[in-house]
């Protein structure tokens, strides 16, 4: 084949791509409110942070971090969150660059993760209990050894052997980029593609994934600048540089850690492992994977009620 014939071909395809970015672009709404409640913005440095609020002030406060994966939001805690919000004062963020809060095209990292956690706790709560699912364990975590929390409930949480070494900016750069960058997170957040991935780790029974979930997740990975946060995330740039193992032992509350049992990215061993290195509580759920305060939401509840 001629190079003007390769040429051509390649223009062409950029071409299509394009219009591909601007269609589906165009069919996301603006994302509606994740969460029964108050809908509050909080000012952090230049965010605007989208967090949801519920329940009686006066009762004790929760705070409830989601996991970190490419359509990530607030809404994961949905099943559970009307039911807590009866007994607790609960917030919800969206964290920086997913769901209703800001997603500029920064260069996204834990230690930013970790800071928000800090500064959002120490601004908004009062020694509350802390709720984080995956990946956000490690960032509360860290944070909660500068703060006063009352305890920390970890859901199968990731970076319990992470080093910070496994860095691929190759791949934070091609999903950075304006075109075929933003034409490769479409396909890695087409329904299909999301079906896949919860099917495949995340969920233990996928009835329990609503379309309306999925809908929701669709919506929030084709909003403006949606995939700059997953970009890092994908490349490796949101890995903590501590490990649990060696953070959790200087947290001064009680640590809980609930995992499915049939968990495979972070299986029980290492649930059960973490348990033994930081002396945590450690709750198993059946028939569930690394979701199980969504498949199994008044389990959950009651776990948090009679603590």
């Amino acid at each position: 084949m001629k190079l003007r014939n390769v040429l051509a071909a390649g223009v062409g395809g950029l071409g299509f791509a394009a219009a591909s970015n601007r269609l589906l672009q165009s069919r996301a709404s603006d994302l509606e409110a994740p969460l029964p409640g108050e809908l509050r913005s909080y000012r952090w440095r230049g965010f605007n942070v989208g967090y949801t609020k519920a329940g009686d002030p006066q009762d004790p406060e929760l705070v409830l971090v989601h996991g970190i994966n490419a359509a990530a939001t607030s809404r994961e805690f949905e099943t559970v969150f009307e039911s807590l919000a009866e007994e607790y004062h609960v917030l919800a963020p969206d964290l920086p660059g997913f769901g209703t809060t800001d997603r500029p095209p920064l260069l996204y990292s834990a230690p930013l993760y970790e800071q928000f956690l800090v500064d959002f706790l120490e601004d908004l709560t009062d020694e509350p209990t802390v709720v984080a699912s995956g990946l956000s364990g490690a960032y509360v975590t860290l944070a909660a050894r500068d703060l006063d929390v009352s305890e920390l409930v970890l859901i199968c949480p990731t970076g319990t052997t992470m080093g910070g070494d496994g860095k691929r900016t190759w791949v934070r750069s091609l999903l950075r980029s304006p075109l075929v960058g933003q034409a490769l997170f479409n396909a890695l957040v087409s329904k299909p593609s999301m079906r896949h991935f919860h099917a495949d780790h995340g969920y233990y029974d996928m009835d329990n994934l609503t379309e309306e979930r999925l809908d929701y997740e669709w919506h929030s990975a084709h909003q403006e600048g949606a995939r700059f946060a997953p970009a890092s995330f994908l490349g490796g740039f949101l890995d903590p540089d501590e490990s649990l193992e060696e953070a959790l032992p200087d947290v001064d509350a009680p640590v809980t850690l609930v995992w499915g049992r049939d968990a495979s990215t972070t299986p029980l061993s290492a649930g059960r492992s973490l348990a033994d290195a930081s002396d945590a509580k450690l709750v198993v759920f059946d028939e569930a994977t690394l979701l199980p305060h969504v498949e199994h939401p008044e389990q959950f509840a009651e776990l948090l009620v009679e603590d």
